[in-house]
């Protein structure tokens, strides 16, 4: 926060927007640090300080004064030009293009020039006037959000949807994505390799809950973009709930917090199958109302169970990726989340404004920015199309409805199949039958199919355990 010093002392006082927010209040800046900051970069000669700045997210708006904003607008441009950058040059420019005396001639250059000898504190100059800039932007916001209510703002869902979205463009402008040094890439790096070493082919990330599937992709890591996809009916729910139980309740180390969008299913519903799917209860015997007393004392252990484990549960209808993200990022300050899971992609509300394959690549790679910006793994369910069986062979990639990116964003593809041999009839008249989990893509790791077996009146995925002969 600003020094009370700072907004004591009024270098001077000009009218400007801020003048019917603030009104007699004194606006938080500081001239003498924007002044410092401009005669570093006339003093070195534009190269170095401005990239500096421009690393920094430094705009001209960060700048109080309208001289400011002129002057730093001015070097800016002759930086693109890859122009050197003194008193002299930013002179011939402002003069050339007859802005110079708004700036106050040469009296107001020479104070600029004059304030500083050293570049030594550019990074605090930065950093402070970041600081006032965006307190300015609050009060902006703060005020135009009072001024939008009384204005009647129409749909209130929508309104505050565009505020909440103010608020974290805001936030955003305070993070600068600077190159990191070689050596910490390679530190991090030879850690990674090393716990690869140690663990010797074990689970190094968040475990899938099936153990072929771990031996193959060594768990769910952060950052990941993770796609479930398959026909209707295929078990795509089921599949990812049962990873999310693995999540949860892993057999070695810590439960990971998780988050499930339900965009397609009430979350009592949602609820109802995770606790009968863990409890083994036959969905079917219980919709009868017939239950054995043993399975209703399992029902009421698991409940337990869930009832004291880190599950968030959304089951809002509509939402957009922005929504998502919000939301998720909301939890994530509040919880330390392991694991988003979002059912299903193509329910995602989208811009109806843009080509729906537009707004399904939109959305994925929205996925996978939440995936980056949260440093979790993020479980996306997607539906195919038909044509794989139309042409009766097992799906790809290439099936994937409505926008080939979800296969360029996704880290991982998964996708649920009936095995290349089997009978419809057996298949069908079956209750435990065999499924494919096809490992289509996998940018770390070996591409390939998990054998798996399903359990229909449990909607549950199991390892597969080969027959005896």
């Amino acid at each position: 926060m600003p020094d009370a010093k700072y907004k004591s002392r009024p270098f001077e006082k000009k009218k400007t927007d801020f003048d019917q927010y603030a009104g007699d209040r004194l606006v938080p800046h500081d001239l003498r640090l924007e002044q410092a900051l401009l005669g570093c970069i006339l003093l070195e000669g534009g190269a170095d300080t401005m990239a500096q700045c421009i690393q920094e997210k430094m705009r001209a708006d960060c700048f109080y004064s309208p001289k400011h904003q002129l002057m730093f607008e001015v070097m800016t441009e002759l930086y693109n030009a890859s122009t050197p950058i003194d008193e002299i040059i930013l002179r011939d420019e402002l003069t050339r293009t007859q802005r110079y005396e708004e700036i106050g001639g040469d009296a107001y250059l020479f104070e600029v020039t004059g304030q500083i000898s050293t570049t030594a504190h550019l990074p605090h100059y930065i950093e402070r006037i970041k600081e006032y800039h965006l307190l300015r932007e609050l009060i902006r916001f703060s005020n135009r959000t009072i001024e939008g209510v009384f204005e009647n703002p129409g749909d209130v869902s929508a309104f505050i949807e565009d505020v909440e979205q103010s608020i974290y463009k805001i936030s955003e402008d305070r993070i600068t994505d600077a190159a990191q040094p070689v050596d910490k890439t390679v530190d991090d790096a030879m850690r990674l390799i090393y716990q690869m070493y140690e663990n010797r082919g074990e689970i190094t990330g968040t475990t899938t809950g099936f153990i072929d599937l771990d031996k193959m992709t060594t768990g769910w890591h952060p950052a990941e973009m993770i796609v479930v996809a398959a026909r209707p009916s295929m078990g795509k729910t089921s599949i990812a709930l049962n990873m999310v139980e693995g999540a949860l309740f892993p057999k070695n180390g810590e439960a990971a917090a998780t988050l499930v969008f339900s965009l397609e299913m009430p979350s009592e519903q949602l609820a109802v199958r995770l606790l009968c799917s863990r409890a083994r209860v036959n969905m079917s015997k219980l919709r009868e109302g017939f239950l054995p007393k043993e399975k209703q004392q399992d029902l009421v252990r698991v409940a337990q169970e869930f009832k004291n484990a880190p599950l968030f549960i959304d089951d809002s209808s509509g939402l957009t990726i922005l929504e998502i993200r919000a939301k998720a990022r909301r939890l994530c300050n509040q919880h330390k989340l392991g694991l988003v899971m979002v059912d299903y992609l193509q329910l995602v509300a989208g811009d109806n404004n843009i080509p729906r394959e537009q707004q399904i690549a939109d959305i994925s790679r929205g996925m996978k920015g939440m995936a980056k910006e949260l440093g979790i793994p993020v479980i996306v369910l997607a539906q195919l199309n038909r044509e794989s069986e139309k042409e009766k062979r097992q799906p790809r990639m290439s099936d994937l409805r409505e926008s080939g990116s979800i296969e360029q964003d996704a880290d991982v593809i998964l996708l649920i199949s009936k095995p290349r041999e089997f009978d419809e009839q057996e298949d069908l008249a079956s209750d435990a039958v065999a499924r494919d989990l096809i490992i289509a893509k996998q940018r770390n790791g070996p591409v390939g199919t998990v054998p798996l077996m399903f359990t229909k009146n449990l909607t549950r995925f199991e390892n597969y355990t080969p027959q005896p002969a």
